[in-house]
């Protein structure tokens, strides 16, 4: 353990370099493990069960880590000034965790799933549910200007158990089987990459006072809850397909939903790196540099997603061919008919990338209550949006359906985002 930890705390010579070098990998290999687990799950065990495992783990599961995580590493990561220690966010985080699986369990209870359904989402609650307890650890570690150790936890954690999971879905045939095993990996990969690796640091501040959790909460509650209403409209028509369609159909959307991971995983290797620096920036009132990144920052993710949206079109009938061929003889011609609903997904994926820019833009201006605002907004347009689309069109109309919420949530984002920058320079 001791020589996996020294190896672990090791850098470069060039740290920032490092730095960003690691989370690119850390980066991709969630995001990438994220976006072809459920395609892989489908190929393996079939549309019943793959459908289970895509709503299981893209959707429940995703909705109840957003609670475990509470909102809050933006916050967390752009605390420079010390204002609530690691033991803090810690304790804060046992309590978030806690309530996410609690919350996971009264969603099964209400949800009318079959019990082999109910126990394979459960399973993958827990997942996630640890997913999220490792973030206090990755953000203390970017707190620290350590984002190396956030990148390799990333990386160790998800190739240990992904990698046990796919192993024991392959030998058995046994979802339920591989979803214990993933859950059991995960926590080993919490013990190994992130706890036994902070505690080496000399940098982080442990103690912790129990009269800090309630104003912690007070701090971040509307962040939690604009980003758990940001993911309930993100996958607002997967969990319309979900109630209105069959686990079949699940199963096919979150193929043709992979690219929108692709795009977001771009977009984080260059906004992850300046978040540090755009709260410098902000902070000493460098309000030509802090534009400046910002406007660059923006047109490279302008430019990735012109160019995906571009290879989408001109590509997407054959890869969504490829799928076919990979998945097997009985999905040929089922994903080919969704090539325009794919493209659709692909610009909507844009569109989120850059309200993500302008969200943490509004977190280092502090400004919840107007992202509470937006999202409340924006929940009202979901949940009467997403239903009607499907029950319209089936697919292709979710996919319409999620290009529309993320347009209508990026203007408002990046208008309140410059919006706010003005007032608080004119004040400041």
């Amino acid at each position: 353990m001791n020589i996996l930890t020294k190896a672990l705390l090791k850098t470069g010579k060039n740290k920032e370099k490092y730095n960003i070098i690691w989370n690119m990998i850390g980066s991709f290999c969630y995001a990438f493990a994220s976006m072809v687990l459920s395609f892989l799950v489908l190929g393996i065990v079939g549309d019943q069960e793959g459908g289970m495992f895509s709503i299981g783990f893209s959707t429940v599961g995703q909705q109840m880590f957003i609670l475990a995580y509470f909102g809050i590493r933006p916050f967390q990561v752009t605390d420079g000034t010390g204002e609530y220690s690691f033991g803090d966010y810690v304790h804060h985080r046992i309590l978030t965790c806690g309530a996410a699986i609690l919350a996971g369990i009264g969603y099964l209870v209400f949800s009318g799933y079959s019990p082999e359904k109910a126990a394979i989402v459960l399973l993958l609650i827990c997942y996630k549910v640890i997913d999220g307890f490792a973030d206090v650890y990755e953000s203390e570690f970017q707190r620290n200007g350590r984002l190396d150790l956030t990148g390799k936890s990333n990386t160790f954690r998800t190739l240990l158990s992904v990698g046990i999971f796919l192993g024991t879905l392959l030998g058995t045939k046994n979802l339920l089987l591989s979803c214990g095993m993933a859950v059991a990996a995960q926590i080993l990969g919490v013990i190994l990459f992130d706890i036994l690796v902070i505690r080496e640091l000399d940098t982080v501040v442990w103690d912790w006072k129990h009269t800090q959790i309630g104003p912690l909460f007070q701090r971040t509650y509307l962040l939690f809850i604009s980003v758990f209403l940001d993911f309930y409209i993100f996958s607002a028509v997967k969990y319309a397909i979900d109630a209105n369609m069959d686990d079949v159909a699940s199963g096919h959307f979150n193929i043709i939903f992979m690219p929108t991971s692709v795009i977001n995983l771009a977009a984080g290797f260059v906004i992850r790196p300046v978040l540090t620096s755009l709260t410098q920036y902000w902070n000493q009132k460098r309000y030509l540099e802090f534009t400046r990144i910002l406007k660059k920052i923006s047109l490279i993710i302008g430019g990735l997603t012109v160019l995906a949206v571009g290879l989408s079109w001109l590509l997407g009938g054959p890869v969504l061919g490829l799928m076919e061929v990979i998945l097997g003889e009985i999905y040929i011609g089922k994903l080919t008919l969704y090539k325009d609903a794919f493209v659709w997904i692909v610009l909507g994926g844009g569109f989120y990338a850059m309200l993500n820019l302008y969200y943490y833009v509004l977190v280092i201006l502090r400004k919840q209550n107007m992202i509470f605002g937006i999202y409340l907004v924006m929940t009202v347009i979901a949940l009467c949006l997403a239903p009607a689309m499907v029950k319209w069109a089936g697919i292709p109309g979710a996919a319409a359906g999620y290009l529309v919420l993320m347009i209508l949530m990026a203007i408002l984002f990046v208008s309140g985002a410059w919006i706010g920058c003005k007032k608080e320079r004119i004040k400041g």
